[in-house]
């Protein structure tokens, strides 16, 4: 069964979080037990740095929860979960092999669906705070990571996937064996190796990337900001032209640029984009082919299947059917 919180949801969190027994004796520590009428574990949240705030979280509620994200600022968010789910409408995934950054920006509406039970980490500050992290000298953030800082423009939203590594460090903040300022200075620690183990693909992508020595800066800036433009519109993209002119360049710098760059042409990496969506989509395990076809901005079936095929060898039914057979 599924069910989806209602004010009355949020007022027994907050009659919980004033009634629950402050059990940790850290200043920069509070601790709240989950209403009894919805279930039982906890959250502790702990300040380890003045912008900084980590949150850990054991729930086991008695059903699966629906709710709903408002548009909205949000700020930079690192979440790892160490068993349970929780899944978004346009096919992002934490537990189960992914973890989320949620970048600084203006968040989507969108439907997430979170598991009756479930236990991981998260953390999140100002975007801003990156210059603080990683100083470039001109008190900027520094280039490679200003994807994550989108002020007024649709937030990034990764999904890196969990790994040996990242699991240990949200092991070991769950776990944390000290106390005091001790505590703090190693939470802060593993908050910062943490950001690095799962921003270190993204990098490493980047790092491969070399600009080309024929385009100036600013139309490299140009063409990133093309590429985070894609990736914010899958399901509905502007055409070539259309993306030329939001960026402000002309067509054919755009396509050019955009394969000195990244070694594709715009369509291309849009349609792989796409194709990864759709498998995900796929995976869960809760959509028809059609459905999933009609989410990424694909009217014709035939189409759709044909670009799926091309990209992972297999047809979306034969997707479907390996997915159905793995769960049982």
């Amino acid at each position: 069964m599924t069910i989806t919180p209602t004010p009355e949801w949020q007022k027994l969190w907050a009659e919980a979080r004033q009634n629950s027994q402050q059990k940790s004796l850290e200043p920069f520590e509070s601790y709240c037990q989950v209403p009894r009428q919805l279930g039982k574990g906890y959250s502790r949240s702990i300040e380890v740095h003045p912008q900084v705030r980590l949150g850990i979280g054991n729930y086991e509620y008695y059903d699966d929860i629906l709710s709903q994200c408002c548009e909205s600022d949000h700020p930079l968010q690192f979440a790892v979960f160490l068993s349970g789910t929780s899944r978004e409408e346009y096919g992002g995934q934490i537990g189960e092999g992914y973890t989320l950054i949620s970048g600084g920006g203006i968040q989507r509406k969108m439907t997430c669906l979170d598991s009756k039970s479930s236990m991981g980490i998260g953390f999140s500050m100002p975007p801003e705070l990156l210059a603080t992290f990683f100083p470039t000298g001109d008190g900027e953030i520094p280039p490679q990571l200003r994807f994550l800082a989108k002020g007024n423009e649709w937030q990034t939203l990764l999904y890196p996937k969990t790994t040996t590594a990242i699991q240990t460090v949200a092991q070991q903040i769950v776990n944390c064996p000290y106390h005091g300022m001790t505590k703090r200075l190693y939470l802060q620690a593993k908050v910062l190796e943490l950001m690095s183990l799962q921003l270190a693909p993204f990098l490493a992508e980047q790092a491969l990337v070399q600009p080309s020595p024929r385009l100036k800066t600013q139309t490299i800036a140009r063409i990133h900001h093309a590429r985070e433009i894609l990736l914010s519109r899958l399901e509905n993209p502007p055409s070539i032209l259309e993306l030329a002119q939001m960026v402000g360049m002309s067509d054919r710098t755009l396509q050019r640029g955009f394969q000195e760059l990244f070694g594709t042409t715009a369509f291309s990496y849009l349609t792989e984009k796409r194709m990864e969506w759709a498998e995900q989509l796929l995976r869960q395990g809760n959509m028809t082919i059609a459905e999933v076809a009609n989410k990424i901005g694909y009217s014709h079936l035939g189409y759709f299947a044909g670009a799926f095929k091309r990209r992972f060898g297999i047809t979306p039914s034969e997707s479907l059917i390996s997915k159905k057979s793995v769960s049982r």
